[in-house]
């Protein structure tokens, strides 16, 4: 059981561009992190689409951080790959496939710079397959690696101390992380070949 003293404050980050294909991966692997798991009070789980700098007071607030992206690892496409710590920096600004990940890179450099970057940092990043269809769904590799994603992350907040517990009920719309049918089930309606 968490106590105050060694409660870890935790931010699960989802990070990309629903609009182009595989680089929605990040937003689309923690909506459904969120949709199946309950997590405790010291966790948020956050949609970080492309918002760049606007990020760093919620890492600054963070002990730990998980963080789901399209990542071009140069592997396989839907190819799944944990970082860790030190090394996560260097992932972010490897290759540049669009704004949002050199806005992460410096996301990452402001709150460092502020002292205040999360002591544990995890990027489970998913080799994108597609990353110039405007307006379409992540592609089957891609979108079969969300649930081993969300396994990833499992373990490591079990290992935070602080597990996600699958949900018993149905979340209510209302506490949905994307709305105005944005959200994965009902974009990817819209948007698949029939």
């Amino acid at each position: 059981m968490l106590t105050p003293e060694n409660t870890k404050r935790i931010l699960v980050l989802g990070i990309g561009n629903i609009l182009w294909a595989d680089e929605g991966f990040g937003v689309r692997a923690v909506e459904e992190l969120h949709r199946r798991y309950a997590v405790p009070d010291n966790v948020t789980v956050l949609d970080g689409g492309t918002q760049g700098l606007y990020l760093v007071k919620f890492l600054e607030e963070a002990d730990c951080l998980i963080v789901f992206d399209a990542m071009d690892f140069g592997l396989p496409p839907g190819q799944l790959r944990l970082v860790r710590d030190d090394e996560v920096p260097k992932f972010t600004a490897a290759r540049k496939m669009s704004l949002h990940q050199t806005g992460f890179q410096e996301v990452l450099s402001a709150a460092d710079l502020l002292g205040r970057c999360p002591r544990e940092l995890a990027l489970i990043g998913c080799q994108p397959l597609d990353l110039e269809d405007w307006g379409g769904p992540l592609t089957a590799p891609v979108r079969g690696q969300i649930t081993p994603a969300i396994g990833l992350a499992r373990e490591l907040l079990a290992q935070w101390g602080s597990p996600a517990k699958r949900r018993t009920t149905s979340l209510p719309e209302s506490e949905r992380l994307l709305a105005n049918d944005i959200d994965h089930r009902n974009y990817e309606m819209r948007t698949r070949p029939v």
